[in-house]
């Protein structure tokens, strides 16, 4: 999938202030030429509206609804304000919806039966693996500033060798052996 948004340049995260859109006949276009483009019909276009913080619920809604006709596969209205707004966009909206799902941002965590009940079919979690990460650094490094080693830390972690075939490194040992000078 690919997802075009209607906010205006410079880009700001979905859950911070100050987002501001392009007029909604620019984002169509968008819309237009991008279906125009489309030569694989596996590939979705997600529309993408950040009006709702700037210009409220209406506006988001109208911006999904005509997304929707312009032909986006799948339309996202950021920052719904509760479940009832997110109610609102499954009654409006002609297409499936996404939801995007960030602990402590601008829309409640909602559970996935909820939403598909509401009438969202995409949900993602964006933050999910960078907030877990962020919360076992800083408790590794608190661990570590404590006992000056890693030892003993009550943080789960790979070792090396994990990290390297994660990685691909083993792989990459093993082609580059079979190359190397004697």
């Amino acid at each position: 999938a690919i997802q075009l948004e209607d906010q205006e340049m410079p880009k700001r995260c979905g859950h911070q202030p100050g987002r501001r859109v392009v007029p909604l006949a620019d984002m169509l276009r968008k819309i237009e030429v991008a279906l125009a483009a489309r030569s694989d019909a596996d590939m979705l276009l997600i529309a993408r509206s950040d009006a709702r913080s700037g210009h409220g619920i209406e506006e988001a809604l109208k911006r999904g609804k005509a997304f929707a006709a312009a032909g986006a596969d799948v339309v996202m209205l950021e920052g719904l304000a509760g479940e009832e707004e997110f109610a609102r966009a499954g009654d409006a909206i002609d297409a499936p919806l996404m939801a995007n799902m960030v602990p402590g941002g601008s829309s409640p965590m909602l559970d996935p039966d909820t939403l598909a009940r509401l009438g969202f079919r995409v949900l993602i979690y964006p933050a999910a693996g960078m907030a877990a990460a962020c919360a076992a650094m800083h408790e590794a490094y608190r661990h570590l500033r404590a006992h000056g080693t890693t030892v003993g830390s009550p943080v789960p972690a790979w070792d090396l060798p994990a990290i390297n075939d994660i990685a691909g490194f083993t792989e990459l040992r093993a082609f580059e052996a079979r190359f190397a000078e004697i």
